[in-house]
């Protein structure tokens, strides 16, 4: 995907966690944020030219100190040639490993994931920017915050794991999402494509071993009544959706019926328990200015 402005802003937001120090990017990151909000949120006075791709961006403003890509194909001349399918020889270890878009396209997920804690240092951190909702098309896979919340525990050696949000379509706020519980799912439906920004640190030692779904271990160990209740509530359609979609029923049939049926989806979407709104249990509305 490159670094559109949701990315610039995350690497900022990592940049106040630590220093990037040596960079690992998973296939070359271009530069996709136009002149004028680049200026403005690096609080340039001139423009200067770094190139189609990250790496003197990096450097010069984001404490990096080298900046390695890792692609299967020399297409975009990246530093190492490597099949993220496959197991890495691991010869350089990095203080940051940055995923601007890139596992999604890969079909061997579990491994290009462990490949990225393998090339990150102990201590290190590792950032993802993914395509989550409205995504179908783009790569092999849209992924869900649960994945980072089970795959970056710290019963997996992991530590600091963050999740946001952010709506394509808004670039002032981003919605932090509550680490799923007692069997909850953090379901979130929206009607506008969002990615899906994560960190984490990686610690001495990490596994990948056991990766469940929480919801599915939650009811594993005997709270299957408890699960099921969430469940539930989790199907359940706030009172004012349904009523809002028995009044919608005649527009099928009426014309232009598709787009009035998007226009109530729009009016009636916040209102939903699941919804990318502050409506949501799960989700915790932040306005971006605040995190970079």
């Amino acid at each position: 995907m490159g670094i559109d402005i949701h990315v610039l802003n995350f690497l900022k937001f990592a940049r106040r966690k630590r220093a990037f120090g040596r960079v690992a990017t998973i296939g070359r990151q271009e530069i996709n944020v136009p002149i004028d909000k680049l200026k403005s949120a690096l609080n340039l006075k001139g423009y200067t030219k770094y190139g189609p791709y990250c790496e003197e961006l990096l450097i010069w403003h984001f404490a990096a100190t080298v900046v390695e890509s890792f692609d299967n194909s020399d297409y975009e001349h990246a530093t190492h040639i490597a099949d993220m399918n496959k197991p890495l020889a691991v010869q350089n270890r990095y203080d940051t490993v940055f995923d601007g878009g890139c596992i999604e396209h890969i079909y061997n997920i579990p491994q290009a994931l462990r490949n990225v804690s393998e090339i990150c240092s102990a201590g290190g951190q590792i950032l993802h920017v993914l395509p989550t909702n409205n995504f179908c098309g783009h790569g092999f896979w849209q992924v869900s915050p649960e994945l980072f919340f089970t795959l970056y525990s710290e019963a997996n050696g992991y530590r600091e794991t963050e999740v946001f949000l952010a709506d394509l379509a808004n670039e002032q706020f981003w919605y932090q999402v509550r680490k799923p519980r007692d069997g909850e799912r953090a379901n979130v439906t929206s009607s506008t494509p969002l990615y899906a920004l994560v960190r984490t640190r990686r610690t001495e030692v990490f596994s990948h071993d056991d990766v469940q779904q929480s919801d599915y271990d939650f009811a594993w160990k005997g709270n299957q009544s408890d699960y099921v209740f969430a469940w539930k509530r989790d199907q359940i359609s706030s009172p004012k959706i349904s009523k809002f979609k028995e009044l919608v029923k005649p527009l099928a049939f009426a014309p232009f019926g598709r787009i009035a049926y998007w226009k109530w989806w729009q009016f009636a979407a916040p209102l939903s328990p699941t919804a990318l709104s502050s409506k949501n249990p799960h989700l915790i509305k932040i306005a971006v200015s605040s995190l970079v």
